[in-house]
């Protein structure tokens, strides 16, 4: 919008004098004809960037028109040029700038120099303006920042209660687990002694003849079952304890080569390896961190499992071999520090439907019943939690009747204090030969 004047004199032909004069210029003009008038206008329109009034008028004069308007703080910014056909003298001149006054335009006005001078205080205005919109949009700017500014803030202090709460929660389960694995471990441990004497009587019970057993061989029967339902639960008393003791054992890594450790655990199960005529290769494996005292049962379990779920009339066939993972991001996107080695098990046993993948790795989780295959339902969990406490992965591939394919992901570098945010992808199941 173009800079607004207001006109003032007492006589109607000054006013259209000086609107002819400055009109090219694409002025608006407001125009009063008296101080009062003026002092009216400026009650509801303070928005002008010049004042031209006339100093000699009735009732009130310039002067004092310009000491009134000066008294209202917010139109202190209005530039007022006197217009006089007198030359008061030096007092005079003086007592118009005390009034306000920025500058004086004698009568008769010289049009050219009227425009210059107004010009000047328009451009100023101008000026002026355009400082003040500056300074209303870094207000907001800067009201925008506060408001900003407090958010984070709260937000900080949000997330730092947050924290301190799972914090807490963290140590509280840190506890809670503590003293389960505790309790397992003592409960699996008190329950073997009932149970040894309960093994102990029926083997005598058995070891003393007919003359012993008053049913004859229902009697013979019945304690051969119980001593099946007495080793069934050893062998799950020992897993439990085996389970515990996992959960308390240190994680103090170093270079593990992962050649010695599945030579020594398919040393400890070569007699079910003859008996069941299994074949195993086993490729070159690397040196990986890892807890010496972990792996050993960790791929016990595996290649146990393996031999356990076999075809009757096939010859099982297990290969162990390794590949190197792709890089997986972490919290940090730190993609080098996230390399992992992995170790397939793979066999041609009778395998298993892939919706039951994650549900095998649960404690107790079985899809057999122990008629069919023996076992306690902790291996796997065990397995699971071994390759947890390395910051690692452990996953399956099945088809029924086709095999199974365990794969252990294990991190090339120690991690501490990070975990991956997902599983290494792009595992495929592959038919076995």
């Amino acid at each position: 919008m173009q800079p607004k004047i207001m006109l003032v004199d007492d006589r109607e032909d000054n006013l259209l004098s000086m609107e002819s004069v400055l009109e090219p210029d694409g002025y608006r003009f407001v125009k009063a004809s008296s101080g009062r008038q003026v002092l009216k206008l400026l009650l509801t329109d303070f928005d002008f960037a010049l004042i031209l009034m006339d100093v000699q008028m009735p009732n009130l004069n310039g002067f004092e028109t310009a000491s009134l308007i000066y008294e209202r703080d917010r139109l202190r910014h209005i530039p007022i040029i006197f217009i006089t056909a007198n030359n008061y003298g030096e007092e005079n001149l003086f007592r118009g700038y005390r009034a306000g006054a920025v500058d004086y335009i004698y009568k008769p006005v010289n049009p050219e120099l009227l425009r210059a001078k107004v010009s000047v205080f328009v451009e100023l205005y101008r000026k002026n303006q355009r400082l003040i919109a500056q300074e209303q949009k870094l207000v907001a700017i800067n009201k925008s920042l506060e408001v900003e500014i407090s958010e984070r803030i709260a937000s900080e202090l949000k997330v730092t209660e947050l924290n301190r709460q799972l914090l807490e929660n963290i140590a509280r389960l840190e506890t809670a687990n503590k003293d389960l694995d505790l309790f397992a471990f003592m409960a699996s441990h008190d329950l073997q002694a009932p149970l040894r004497k309960i093994r102990m009587f029926s083997d005598r019970l058995l070891a003393g003849g007919e003359g012993t057993l008053g049913g004859g061989g229902e009697a013979r029967l019945y304690l051969s079952r119980i001593q099946e339902v007495s080793r069934r639960m050893q062998e799950l008393i020992n897993d439990i304890l085996r389970f515990s003791k996992i959960s308390a054992e240190k994680q103090s890594f170093e270079q593990v080569d992962m050649n010695g450790v599945i030579r020594d655990a398919l040393s400890e199960m070569e007699a079910t390896i003859r008996e069941k005529n299994a074949e195993v290769t086993v490729d070159p494996l690397p040196v990986l961190p890892a807890n010496t005292v972990l792996m050993g049962p960790l791929f016990s379990n595996l290649i146990s499992n393996s031999l356990k779920y076999t075809k009757k009339h096939e010859i099982p066939r297990i290969r162990i071999r390794y590949e190197e993972g792709p890089a997986v991001s972490g919290i940090n996107g730190k993609e080098s520090e996230m390399r992992y080695g992995r170790i397939y098990i793979e066999d041609n046993g009778i395998g298993f439907d892939q919706k039951y993948a994650e549900q095998i790795f649960d404690m107790f989780r079985r899809l057999h019943s122990s008629a069919e295959y023996e076992g306690t339902g902790i291996g796997l969990a065990l397995c699971k939690k071994i390759v947890q406490m390395h910051r690692g992965f452990i996953s399956a591939l099945g088809r029924p009747g086709e095999g199974a394919v365990f794969i252990v992901s294990l991190p090339l570098q120690v991690i501490k204090n990070e975990t991956p945010v997902s599983e290494p992808t792009g595992l495929q199941m592959k038919n076995e030969s």
